[in-house]
């Protein structure tokens, strides 16, 4: 991972801000270079790629938001862990998260560290999570483990900031809708401090 300060690579770097959706970053990162992803780890892990191809970026962030019965709504956290939750392949003797037959850990530790910013282990899956109870990682999302994994394999800093919008329980879909238009003016706060 680069050691370069989070501050400078913000400064100097070509940074590529990564979002699923336009509505998490609403009017507040209009200045900056977006790319919206769309729902879902093979939209992220496509559209990201695509983009990469394209124009490599000297560091990616990806913001949005994301849901946890750890940390509170409205709290921003900073993702350094990450796991693909729907990845089961027990069945056959592997390791819960563990992706068959690719020599890689489960958990896949890729992300820059932000200070104050409590750190988090994202779950990443393509389900909308309404009943979390797995103590395995304390937020979850729907994009955040492709961007990660694409970040590590073609050597790119990686910043995963995420605003928790709901608890990942049975009123997260309303909490979610409600919260998501926060999202954008939390997560800007954080990038112009820096």
């Amino acid at each position: 991972m680069n050691n370069t300060p989070v501050t400078e690579l913000l400064n100097n770097a070509a940074v590529l801000f990564v979002f699923a959706l336009e509505s998490e970053a609403a009017e507040a990162f209009g200045d900056c270079d977006l790319l919206f992803t769309g729902i879902g780890k093979v939209n992220a892990a496509f559209h990201l790629t695509r983009r990469i191809l394209q124009q490599k970026p000297a560091l990616i962030v990806n913001l949005g938001s994301a849901g946890s019965n750890v940390f509170k709504r409205g709290d921003v956290v900073c993702c350094t862990q990450f796991v693909q939750r729907d990845m089961d392949v027990t069945g056959l003797g592997f390791r819960k998260y563990e992706t068959p037959l690719s020599g890689q850990e489960p958990l896949l530790e890729y992300g820059l560290k932000l200070h104050g910013l409590p750190e988090a282990i994202c779950g990443t899956g393509d389900s909308f999570e309404m009943a979390h109870d797995c103590p395995d990682y304390n937020v979850l999302d729907m994009e955040a483990y492709p961007l990660a994994w694409i970040a590590r394999q073609e050597n790119i800093p990686f910043l995963c900031l995420k605003y928790i919008s709901d608890g990942a329980d049975g009123m997260a879909a309303e909490h979610w809708t409600d919260q998501v238009r926060y999202a954008a003016v939390a997560l800007r706060k954080i990038i112009d401090r820096l």
